[in-house]
């Protein structure tokens, strides 16, 4: 059994690397500038080191700084502790790249949005894995199994332990592909959008009411103008064959839209409740890998 570190016996911590810088440099502005910190901060951690210890460090020789025979003794030691702290975050950090990031996404979404921009943040960082989930059931993000979400969320408080970064907004917007309205004036009119197959995804029962409600017509609308389709992947590749009008939130139909295999047939999109961003536990934010990937897709998601 490894016996209690007496913690009371520790220096202060935060002054330790001023002292190891001031002493390797032999100069306090020196070690101020190399920490990017101020004068008195480096002299302020100095003193309360040489407090602690009972014992002066430096000797002054004009405007210059000398170890002091106990500054001399200790400095070593400073230094080996520093190194080893150095070592072994290093060593936890080369352990944590071992394993790949784990991220949840939708299906939809990392079929159609985010596996055709991957090569970019690979050839970005080709020494970070990625482990893609797309297995989760339900739109929460699943922390268990994922180490970071690009996910789409109701705007609620958030739990304290979680990171949120918004990438975009949500909103509903109609496609379908543009042989669907040959021969027709586009854009129509939102009760135009009656007189074809909607298709609809069944776990978004009220996006198609929601979008009309926000549009033109009030109310539930007739059930013998939708296709219920269990994922919006399929939805989309119908929209694509022409079978239906497809109600997109979020950035699915993006590179279909840019490429014209998709077009908006009416000019309304909706706000719909909600955002799209990227989340993580509040102690992976920091991790380079999850910094990484983050950074990536704000950017990403800017260019859209």
């Amino acid at each position: 059994m490894k016996t209690k570190i007496d913690l009371r016996a520790l220096p202060p911590l935060k002054s330790l690397k001023g002292f190891e810088a001031a002493a390797r440099l032999q100069s306090i502005r020196g070690a101020a500038d190399e920490l990017n910190l101020t004068h008195p901060a480096i002299t302020h951690q100095i003193h309360a080191l040489e407090e602690h210890l009972g014992t002066k460090l430096f000797t002054r020789d004009g405007r210059n700084i000398i170890m002091s025979a106990e500054g001399k003794l200790f400095y070593p030691y400073v230094r080996q502790a520093i190194e080893t702290l150095i070592n072994g975050t290093e060593t936890l950090r080369r352990a944590a790249m071992s394993h790949p990031l784990r991220v949840q996404v939708y299906v939809t979404t990392s079929i159609r949005w985010l596996a055709p921009r991957l090569r970019d943040f690979r050839e970005r960082h080709p020494n970070i894995d990625l482990h893609l989930n797309t297995c989760s059931v339900g739109w929460e993000f699943d922390e268990a199994n994922a180490d970071i979400g690009l996910v789409h969320r109701r705007r609620t408080p958030l739990a304290a332990h979680l990171h949120w970064t918004k990438l975009f907004d949500s909103k509903l917007v109609p496609v379908c592909s543009p042989q669907l309205l040959e021969g027709k004036q586009v854009p129509l009119q939102p009760e135009d959008l009656l007189a074809y197959p909607l298709l609809q995804v069944y776990t978004e029962g009220w996006s198609w009411d929601d979008w009309f409600n926000q549009t033109t017509i009030s109310g539930r609308i007739s059930t013998k103008s939708r296709i219920v389709i269990d994922t919006l992947a399929v939805a989309l590749e119908m929209a694509i064959r022409g079978e239906g009008i497809a109600l997109v939130n979020g950035p699915s139909a993006d590179d279909d839209l840019k490429s014209g295999r998709l077009i908006k047939p009416v000019a309304q999109s909706v706000d719909s409740l909600g955002e799209w961003g990227v989340i993580c536990r509040q102690d992976m934010r920091n991790d380079t890998r999850v910094a990484a990937f983050v950074d990536w897709l704000i950017e990403v998601a800017a260019n859209r």
